[in-house]
């Protein structure tokens, strides 16, 4: 809230009439007169005396030189200069009653109508803003000119409503609208700093919009394309350094809240401590503008010491306190100050949002009322609207009743119990980091039992690795060398954690054990079945498990193979070089895992000989590893990195995969543990 009321009133109060007057001269083509009223008219809007304003709309209304469109529009043009948005409203809403504005009148009818979205936008007033953003673009679609500024307007506030009333896609696909319409203003052959100035004012409100639906990571697109905009600005020497100072603040602020909500403390710190260099941080909107990222950050003190100016700041603003002013200011300030330690300045907070919460509620009740007897003075047939808008209206000052009503029994409940919640915390961090340093002891302990130093003989080449989606987890491997006989296996426990892990340090055991008395692969796996499986597996896990049993002099494979994925065996080293380590997955009898169910006989089988060709292991930690889309790494894109590597050693295979899959998940977390084993006899 205070992002969407501060910042967009910093930017535009003083340069908003200009901009668009600017604009619209420049995008509207046709034959269109202007007549010395239009004149006259024209040096009163630029200079906003709304005196004379009022005057020679009077006077030239009278004289038959100013249309009803034109005549309205100034009379509404001087309540907006007076804030009174309500009739100004009435006014403009008179204009939009016309159904075919003369090519004169066009150019007041389509600002009227622009600067009418943008008051329904304040008041979030959606329907009215969409139907009235419609009715506009259906109106240009004949109309002459590219009036590429009304456009991006109407589509950004479009968007915005339609943000606000969750349709997310729908929202997006107008912003990508008034993107275009924006690019196109700003590429024009008679581009000026102004076109750019309101090319990042589009941005700006675009990326405000998702802040004020708690959306603000979703942002980021529009943050870079709202700096990109802003670096075209910034080089043109017609560019107020003050404007500079501010649009660069407003992007550093946004990427430092981003960098937040991402969980990235340390880039956030790097963009807040770049934003403090500006001119506008140090001042009462831009510290009060910092305050909720120092809040986000845990800096409660400093957050506290930044809106110290808020009081001064309403003053100077001449800010009456009305419901959203205590839901948007006060009410982060009395939280702040808080959780600051500083229970004096929250309890004076407390009580100005006691103070001045009846009067609020009483002021908010009548502005509706007036609203409503405007409408319909002016607006017979929209009586049921009217009615249902009030309702709304009425139903948020409820819920923000209930919001202040709730956060103040609160404040004073947790004042009284905060000993004991103190207590009550710090026994749950000291039994949470004892259960971290319990898992960090398991952790070492499981990865102590898989091996970590490889045979070093002459011909064989081996090495693998084992990385646990939580602090321990359920693959395993290993290996062991009888003379000439190497043993070696890997094996994937069903689930993860800690219960995976003690069935893995179970089946690791066994393995081992077995393969000391000199057993057949398929042997080994019969007996670790029967020891896993029947009534003492009450937890019903089981392992995929592969055992393979290689004759380092012959270069001979007995395997056995229980429910899990197939290796990879490479292509020959006779193969001319570039063929690459590839080949392809290895064709094997069809075993069930260990440990579902007892007295299987598991099938052995054998390979002739694998000298001069790697042999790569894993787990589906590899092949089913996805990314933030859930797109799997996959079987196909393993085997075609496999097929395009040449093979230089067996650890250069396992670094490899690693970066891939690293590669590959971009940023989302391992959804499984990773193991991998890779081998070659010469």
């Amino acid at each position: 809230m205070l992002w969407g009321i501060v910042l967009p009133l910093a930017l535009t109060s003083c340069k908003k009439q200009q901009v668009t007057e600017t604009v619209s001269n420049k995008n509207h083509s046709g034959t269109v007169v202007k007549t010395h009223a239009d004149s006259l008219m024209s040096a009163a809007l630029t200079d906003e005396d709304d005196k004379r304003i009022s005057v020679l709309t009077d006077s030239l209304s009278a004289l038959g030189e100013l249309s009803p469109i034109k005549t309205n529009f100034y009379k509404g043009y001087v309540y907006r200069l007076h804030n009174d948005f309500v009739h100004a409203t009435e006014y403009f809403s008179r204009i939009m009653e016309e159904k075919n504005p003369s090519a004169a009148d066009f150019k007041i009818y389509l600002k009227a109508g622009v600067l009418l979205t943008d008051f329904y936008i304040d008041k979030y007033e959606n329907d009215a803003a969409l139907r009235t953003a419609m009715q506009l673009l259906e109106k240009m679609k004949t109309a002459k000119g590219n009036m590429y500024f009304e456009k991006k307007t109407l589509y950004s506030n479009i968007g915005i409503c339609q943000l606000r009333l969750k349709r997310e896609k729908e929202a997006e696909e107008s912003f990508r609208k008034a993107s275009e319409y924006t690019k196109k203003l700003i590429s024009a052959d008679d581009v000026d700093h102004i076109d750019l100035y309101n090319g990042v004012i589009t941005y700006i409100q675009i990326v405000t919009a998702y802040f004020d639906e708690d959306k603000s990571v979703e942002s980021e697109p529009w943050v870079n394309l709202e700096d990109s905009v802003f670096q075209l600005f910034k080089a043109r020497p017609e560019a107020l350094p003050s404007d500079v100072d501010i649009f660069k603040s407003d992007i550093l602020y946004n990427r430092m809240m981003i960098a937040i909500h991402k969980g990235d403390k340390e880039q956030a710190d790097r963009y807040f401590k770049e934003y403090k260099t500006t001119d506008y941080s140090k001042k009462d909107v831009g510290l009060i503008n910092s305050a909720e990222y120092l809040r986000l950050a845990g800096r409660y003190a400093e957050a506290a010491d930044n809106l110290t100016c808020l009081d001064a700041f309403m003053h100077r603003k001449n800010m009456e306190i009305d419901l959203e002013v205590i839901d948007g200011f006060l009410l982060p300030k009395l939280y702040t100050n808080y959780m600051a330690g500083r229970k004096d300045s929250a309890l004076r907070v407390s009580m100005q949002i006691y103070d001045a919460f009846g009067t609020a509620l009483t002021r908010q009740k009548e502005d509706e009322t007036a609203k409503l007897a405007s409408i319909y003075d002016t607006e017979g047939k929209e009586r049921r609207i009217a009615e249902q808008q009030v309702e709304i209206s009425h139903q948020r000052v409820i819920g923000l009743t209930m919001v202040i009503i709730f956060l103040t029994v609160a404040f004073i409940v947790y004042t009284l119990i905060r000993r004991r919640a103190a207590a009550r915390l710090a026994e749950v961090k000291t039994a949470q980091e004892r259960i971290e340093s319990e898992l960090r002891i398991a952790r070492d302990i499981q990865m102590s039992m898989v091996p970590s130093v490889f045979p070093e003989r002459e011909g064989l080449d081996m090495y693998g690795s084992m990385t646990p989606a939580k602090e321990v987890g359920g693959d395993l491997y290993g290996y062991l060398m009888l003379g000439d006989k190497l043993y070696f296996a890997v094996g994937d426990v069903s689930g993860k954690g800690v219960p995976a892990s003690l069935f893995m340090a179970q089946a690791t055991r066994l393995f081992l054990t077995l393969a000391k008395q000199g057993m057949m692969p398929a042997e080994i796996c019969t007996r670790m079945n029967d020891a896993l499986s029947g009534d003492d597996n009450e937890s019903g896990m089981f392992v995929t498990f592969w055992l393979g049993l290689l004759d380092l002099t012959t270069g001979h494979l007995d395997f056995c193979n229980a429910g899990h994925n197939p290796p990879i065996l490479g292509t020959p080293a006779d193969l001319p070089e570039g063929e690459g380590a590839g080949g392809d997955f290895l064709q094997m009898e069809s075993n069930a895992p260990i440990g579902l169910w007892p007295d299987l006989e598991y099938v052995g089988e054998s390979f002739e000989t694998i000298k001069g060709r790697p042999l790569f292991i894993y787990t589906d930690g590899l092949n089913e590893a996805e990314n933030p889309q859930l797109v799997r790494f996959g079987d196909s894109h393993l085997l075609d990195i496999l097929r395009h590597t040449v093979f230089v050693s067996a650890r250069q295979i396992i670094e490899l995969l690693e970066s891939e899959v690293e590669t590959h998940r971009a940023g989302a977390k391992p959804n499984d543990d990773l193991t991998m084993m890779c081998l070659y006899v010469s």
